[in-house]
């Protein structure tokens, strides 16, 4: 990846900014995403001329929202946090709907930001004014794990360090650290140190307590149709291989969902059941019904997961099947957001770290467990139903669409950074645990552009293409952040699924017609992107983007494909505009 390599300067002085930029390098941080502003022009010069733009190297954004998406993006395959700059409150501000999604998604990241100066005697007319919030941390509050406003370079050192520890810790999350202006532009007339952050690392992932572990294995002992939900879990190599051995371990049927990225092998014979999607479905129904124990591995929503194929509130009438649930998540519940989701009704509440758990269960079961047969036999299995590739007779819709890219991707390693809304489920054949990187948390629009850039740049030089297949409305918002992976040599390709419609809501307003007695054929009213249609290309050739025309059919599509691959094997940037008849599969 290219980055703006600076010259370090000699070292004849220092100045509070310095011994923070010092600690981001001590703490590992490869990148840090922003733009520019005054408020921390302290640290932007430490950066570059006390370290020289490496180690953190600088990614240079259009819009805050894309700073904090890409590092979103980035630690999904990384696996560890990115640092973001962001400028006073006004870059705060612009930031908040994807600190928002990274906080719902769990992913850490160190965000720093500025303010001030604090000593009002200090400040420039009317620019340092504006631009000071005695509580700038308050704008992101609840919604982070910790913030602060460290008064010194000390101080500063000591918060970074504690930041970073948080967000690390999990269930991982963003923090925010505020520097004072002028903490970051005084000279230092003393010596203060960075230590050993080894000594500051976060802590192991939490274990599960010895007694629940037996009480598990006796839930599993009288169990004769055990199912496995596995949710938000890492994406180690290692991890996802004792996964496959507990399952195997144990016969028990397995189901992943759509909303995380995979944590088991989706055509895996124990994976009986296409990964779950936003609309229950009679299988599920049915596997809910017949299984007699059920271990939730940090299941997104599990309350609302049963009470959807259940039909009743799980404090109301809960599922009497016996329930294990791990996950640390509730420990980042507050009373402002309600990401926690409804609350499950389990036997076994386990606080600790999902894999974590699945190593422990492995080694109290041994080799001698005898697995149990699976409730759905072989010939059952989603993929002997499944479509194999897309019907070129049929309309080219979201359905068609996502066929044919899953079938190019068949066969190569690809990253699906995102899917689009209403990928059908049966397009979902994951079988490693980069395959699909999961949906935005928070529920956003305009982070697609973001996460597939932070993503490739974790993913340069792996061998793995990273794909984003995103909406046109997501990419319309986000489309700005495509200059960064130009700007940076960021090689990927981004597929729009363009209805030319905010089309989701078309489908809330059909249901609001349907229940009033009102025209179905308004729908559309306020959610045409249309007249003009906006040049999907266009946009993204102006960023540093290639790309030809605009597909309307299968084959057309399968040839852009071929057309970017060969793009983005050479290192460079791709835009594919799918043209697709409005609506969802039900697949």
């Amino acid at each position: 990846m290219q980055t703006e390599a600076g010259a370090a300067a000699p070292m004849t002085e220092k100045w509070g900014s310095d011994v923070v930029a010092e600690t981001i390098r001590a703490l590992g941080y490869r990148y840090v995403a922003l733009v520019p502003g005054a408020s921390f022009r302290g640290l932007h010069d430490s950066l570059v001329n006390h370290l020289g733009n490496h180690d953190p190297a600088m990614i240079v954004c259009l819009h805050e929202e894309h700073a904090v998406a890409i590092a979103d993006g980035f630690s999904r395959v990384a696996q560890e946090p990115m640092a973001v700059i962001l400028h006073s409150n006004v870059g705060l501000m612009h930031a908040t709907m994807t600190i928002f999604n990274a906080w719902c998604d769990r992913r850490p990241m160190l965000i720093l930001g500025a303010t001030g100066p604090v000593d009002a005697h200090r400040r420039r007319p009317w620019i340092d004014w504006i631009h000071t919030a005695r509580d700038q941390g308050a704008l992101v509050r609840h919604y982070t794990k910790w913030d602060d406003q460290p008064a010194s370079a000390e101080a500063a050192v000591e918060s970074v360090l504690r930041a970073d520890q948080i967000a690390r810790t999990a269930p991982t999350g963003p923090v925010y650290v505020c520097l004072d202006a002028e903490m970051q532009e005084s000279r230092l007339d003393r010596a203060v140190k960075v230590p050993d952050v080894r000594r500051f690392a976060p802590p192991r992932p939490a274990a599960a307590p010895t007694e629940d572990i037996a009480r598990t294995l006796e839930i599993l002992r009288n169990a004769r149709a055990p199912l496995l939900l596995i949710g938000r879990v890492s994406r180690n190599a290692g991890d996802w291989q004792r996964r496959i051995a507990l399952a195997e371990r144990l016969g028990a049927t397995v189901l992943t969902t759509t909303h995380n990225a995979p944590g088991f092998p989706t055509e895996h014979r124990l994976h009986a059941l296409a990964p779950v999607g936003e609309r229950p479905n009679e299988a599920e129904q049915q596997l809910l019904r017949e299984a007699d124990a059920i271990i939730s591995l940090d299941w997104h929503d599990l309350a609302g997961f049963f009470s959807a194929r259940c039909g009743a509130s799980q404090t109301q009438e809960p599922l009497a099947t016996a329930i294990v649930h791990c996950s640390l998540d509730g420990h980042v519940a507050n009373g402002w957001s309600m990401d926690h989701q409804a609350l499950p009704a389990c036997d076994v509440r386990i606080a600790a770290d999902p894999d974590r758990f699945v190593s422990q269960l492995l080694e109290a079961i041994g080799t001698e467990w005898q697995p149990v047969p699976s409730l759905i036999s072989e010939g059952s299995h989603w993929t002997q139903t499944a479509l194999e590739g897309p019907d070129r007779t049929a309309p080219f819709n979201a359905e068609q669409m996502a066929f044919t890219i899953s079938t190019f991707a068949r066969d190569r390693e690809v990253t699906f950074a995102r899917l689009s809304f209403g990928w059908p489920r049966s397009a979902c054949r994951f079988r490693t645990p980069l395959d699909f990187l999961g949906k935005d948390g928070g529920g956003a629009v305009g982070t697609g552009p973001g996460h597939t850039i932070g993503a490739a740049i974790a993913l340069k030089d792996s061998g793995r293409m990273t794909i984003g297949v995103i909406g046109d409305g997501d990419y319309l918002m986000g489309v700005n952040a495509l200059w960064t992976a130009a700007h940076q040599r960021v090689p990927m390709l981004l597929v729009v699924a363009n209805n030319r419609s905010y089309f989701n809501d078309e489908v809330h307003q059909e249901r609001m017609a349907r229940q009033r007695g009102r025209p179905v054929e308004n729908k559309w009213i306020g959610q045409r992107l249309d007249d003009p249609a906006p040049d999907i290309i266009g946009l993204a050739r102006a960023q540093g983007f290639e790309g030809a025309v605009s597909v309307r059919n299968v084959d057309e599509l399968l040839a852009e494909l071929e057309r970017g691959a060969a793009v983005v094997a050479a290192g460079g940037r791709y835009i594919i505009d799918a043209l697709i008849i409005p609506g969802y599969s039900d697949r």
